[in-house]
């Protein structure tokens, strides 16, 4: 417990690294990217690419490399990232890039991510190990991969967090909203320009509550996913076990918001159970990981009320050694 506790608390923290370049005079600048990730390690990508919609950023959590051809992925830059350093997918993906003589660059802890990158002298960041879960480390992997991309100037505006972030002002809250979802599946709903903190909720509540969790993105689902909602007698038996979690932001498109609204009127009527939160913040780094903060309590208090431990991923552990 103790440990998950003190990663929560400490997080604001994360936003004093500074990252460092190893191996520079091999680094090569670019304007596009591709994110080697699994899991956790791909968590900052996802909100890099939702809060500058403007970057090209190639999320690839898988072995190998996005399917484009040998001549595009000379334009990429190439990001290994993988917080042990030793996940199988991403040490694929990376060792077929460097031997496409592709453009790369390493964020780990160390395993054999890092050794492979000063072996090879390819540019690598070095992430601090706080011996924190993956998931937990999402301020370091951001900064660190803020600075991979050459982004300076908005790695230094995420400086704020470390600051203005009192992870601790949400617990009381976090705590009533894990009482509510107690013998529940949540299923987290935003819109689509929100969809980083849905799937970041999602995955909180799968690793550190240990429960099924779901999320989905508006408008889309209005068009298939709330019509297997209409409950009937029939079907409630499948449905009475759900409850929806709304993220209401004021600076979403304007008909989203309103769909947002009448959607959930609409699963109140069916006696469907919804939790709505709202996220607003005029800086953008704190609109996001205050949402994120209440999302640890969340999942913190999920863990504890199924006496269950938030830190550890054994189904995650027994399923590795199984695949060896």
């Amino acid at each position: 417990n103790n440990y998950m506790l003190q990663a929560i608390k400490d997080f604001p923290k994360q936003f004093k690294f500074q990252p460092i370049i190893k191996n520079r005079k091999n680094y090569k600048r670019a304007k596009k990217f591709i994110v080697l990730g699994m899991g956790g390690s791909h968590l900052a990508a996802d909100i890099i690419k939702a809060t500058y919609p403007g970057l090209q950023i190639i999320i690839r959590s898988n072995y190998g490399l996005p399917n484009i051809s040998d001549r595009e992925l000379k334009e990429y830059l190439i990001i290994a990232s993988s917080y042990s350093g030793n996940t199988e997918e991403v040490v694929d993906g990376m060792k077929k890039a460097y031997n496409k003589k592709l453009n790369i660059i390493c964020l780990a802890v160390g395993g054999k991510i890092i050794r492979f990158a000063k072996k090879n002298e390819v540019p690598y960041i070095q992430i601090p190990d706080t011996d924190i879960q993956p998931r937990s480390a999402l301020g370091l992997s951001l900064r660190a991969m803020l600075k991979a991309m050459g982004l300076n100037k908005t790695l230094a505006s995420t400086d704020i967090v470390a600051t203005k972030l009192r992870s601790g002002v949400y617990e009381k809250r976090g705590k009533k909203i894990a009482r509510l979802l107690k013998n529940k599946v949540p299923i987290v709903y935003t819109s689509e320009a929100n969809f980083d903190l849905a799937y970041n909720w999602k995955i909180k509540l799968n690793e550190t509550g240990k429960i099924p969790a779901f999320y989905n993105i508006l408008p889309e689902l209005n068009h298939n996913e709330m019509n297997g909602f209409d409950v009937v007698t029939k079907t409630r038996p499948l449905t009475k076990n759900f409850c929806f979690i709304f993220l209401h932001d004021s600076s979403d498109h304007p008909k989203v918001i309103k769909r947002m609204k009448v959607l959930a009127r609409l699963y109140k009527k069916r006696k469907l159970k919804i939790i709505s939160l709202k996220i607003d913040n005029p800086n953008k780094w704190l609109k996001i990981f205050n949402n994120l903060s209440l999302a640890d309590w969340v999942s913190y208090y999920t863990a504890i009320n199924y006496g269950r431990d938030p830190e550890q991923v054994p189904l995650v552990e027994e399923f590795k050694n199984l695949i060896k």
